[in-house]
């Protein structure tokens, strides 16, 4: 007798393959692995091309491939390429949130969270790409409605809702803290309102003539520790700002367009999407407006 006419019992399929002959009962009884033949006792039997039947569905379910699909595929419903393409991609969806999971656990044990911290983190870092993206589509909305898109403001609100704001399949802990602050920012009515201001203005402002200032003066100034109502001050004014300038007015303007929350936003993006850092700009425009204040 060759191989190939070699007929196992439940027992003998149990001790060749490794499974629970309870397992490869069930499976028989389900119609995915039919016995061949009976013994003249009643008792089930398998041949070869059996045994093959029997290890392609034991991987099939260690790949944790339901039932029913298991019975297409052997039934040649579907072809084993395309369930195995479409197990891979949702075991690609659950390897990311569980990245995500993990860097939200490592976040909460760096930052020694409370309950309620960890329940907010979990909710806003495992939130769908869609999901985050619709939490900045909507505080864009709000924030900028009616502005015109070719306006002078708009460039902030275009390049705010064209900027991703997804988080990575592996994201670091800073990257979970950074989006859930950017959430968190966006939400703030206060930060909104703040934002359409800017926008607003600066649709209003098509025609105003802007004098060329000097922005990094500001910031050279306050690292050499200068006082914006110093006398050194008014030096580093006189070569930053053009002669003639109405310095009131010009503070003003800057004040209205100069925000911490604002520039925080550009940075939580660029540390999501791994940017280089750029340097501050609101301190120096800070001490510059209370430069020009102090010298009108």
């Amino acid at each position: 007798m060759t191989d190939r006419d070699t007929l196992f019992t439940i027992g003998r399929l149990a001790r060749r393959t490794g499974l629970d002959a309870r397992t490869i009962r069930f499976w028989s009884d389900a119609g995915l692995v039919p016995p061949t033949t009976r013994s003249s006792a009643g008792y089930r039997l398998y041949d070869t091309e059996a045994v093959a039947r029997l290890e392609l569905v034991h991987t099939l379910r260690e790949l944790d491939i339901d039932l029913a699909t298991v019975r297409a595929v052997l039934e040649r419903q579907t072809s084993l390429a395309a369930v195995a393409a479409a197990h891979a991609r949702a075991l690609d969806a659950e390897i990311r949130t569980l990245r995500v999971r993990r860097a939200v656990l490592r976040s909460v044990a760096h930052r020694d969270s409370t309950t309620e911290e960890l329940r907010i983190m979990h909710e806003l870092a495992t939130l769908s790409a869609a999901e985050r993206q619709r939490i900045i589509d909507d505080f864009v909305d709000e924030a900028f409605a009616g502005i015109e898109p070719d306006a002078p403001g708009a460039h902030i609100a275009n390049g705010m809702r064209s900027m991703p704001a997804t988080l990575p399949d592996d994201p670091s802990p800073e990257q979970v803290d950074a989006w859930i602050e950017l959430a968190e920012l966006v939400r703030d009515q206060g930060f909104r309102d703040r934002c359409r201001e800017m926008a607003v203005t600066g649709a209003r402002a098509e025609d105003a003539q802007v004098p060329e200032v000097d922005m990094t003066a500001g910031t050279t100034a306050l690292e050499a520790g200068i006082a914006p109502d110093s006398p050194a001050a008014a030096d580093v004014l006189a070569r930053a700002v053009p002669d003639g300038t109405d310095r009131t007015a010009l503070a003003d303007q800057m004040a209205t367009f100069t925000d911490a929350r604002v520039e925080r936003y550009w940075s939580l993006l660029a540390i999501i999407n791994g940017w280089p850092a750029r340097p501050p700009m609101v301190p120096g425009a800070e001490w510059l407006i209370a430069a020009l204040r102090a010298h009108a």
